[in-house]
């Protein structure tokens, strides 16, 4: 359970990061669509966990995570100036991509390709509650 600190903070760093991505560092990632999903803070506030989205990416998810764990630096370096007034520590930073959305289409598809038989009719005549 996260503290109401660790929720205010962690609903910091990932509308900064989100406007980090979209708008100061596309460039970085060959035109994909990064959109952060959720961060996750430690107690300490010194380690954010960030969940992210990618979309019109032209490699796999796997190249992509890499080239931003390359860049981890950087993207950290841009966020503390923005956050810069409002913390005392900022976080380090881990990448993780978040599969949930894939995860959902596949239990989709799993139940679209359920064959589930129709209930056998009961005849009016049938008196199995007898009094």
């Amino acid at each position: 359970m996260e503290s109401k600190r660790q929720q205010k903070f962690s609903r910091l760093i990932q509308k900064e990061l989100a406007e980090i991505f979209q708008r100061e560092v596309p460039h970085l990632f060959s035109g994909a669509f990064i959109s952060v999903s959720i961060v996750r803070v430690s107690p300490d506030l010194g380690l954010a966990r960030t969940y992210l989205s990618v979309m019109n990416s032209k490699t796999s998810n796997e190249m992509l995570l890499q080239e931003l764990r390359a860049n981890t630096k950087t993207i950290r370096h841009l966020l503390a100036q923005r956050i810069k007034s409002q913390v005392r520590v900022v976080p380090e930073l881990v990448f993780y991509l978040d599969d949930s959305a894939e995860y959902a289409a596949n239990i989709d598809k799993l139940f679209s390709n359920i064959d589930i038989p129709p209930a056998p009719e009961e005849d009016e005549d049938d008196d199995t509650y007898t009094r």
